[in-house]
């Protein structure tokens, strides 16, 4: 690896996705393309209305989703990812897959530890 610790952007990067819904919420436009607000809420039902608004707000400000208002009553808002925060899903799949390894590792050693008592 030639990243220099000092220089270091992975700290910036997970700033910006860090949090319990945010990836979550990522995933679900990811695979679903454009979605209402309450499609949203409906997929991660143990997210609060009031932390949903925050992190979509938070991802907007960012450019890595879009909001679409459409002057109707009632409202309509649609979200959608942008083409820039199209580049976290290889992202996402790895930290994904390194998260699903390491899960069955912490597994593992916990079945090697309770066999050597």
């Amino acid at each position: 690896m030639n990243i220099e610790p000092d220089l270091c952007r992975v700290e910036d990067a997970l700033e910006i996705i860090v949090g319990k819904w945010k990836p979550i919420i990522l995933l679900h436009l990811l695979k679903n393309g454009t979605m209402r607000f309450s499609e949203i809420k409906r997929s991660v039902p143990e997210i609060t209305q009031k932390m949903l608004t925050k992190h979509l707000r938070e991802l907007e400000e960012e450019d890595i989703i879009e909001r679409v208002v459409y002057p109707q009553v009632p409202p309509k808002v649609e979200y959608s990812i942008t083409e820039y925060g199209k580049s976290l899903e290889p992202i996402l799949a790895a930290m994904h897959e390194w998260g699903t390894k390491h899960t069955v590792h912490k597994k593992q050693k916990l079945v090697n530890q309770t066999k050597t008592i």
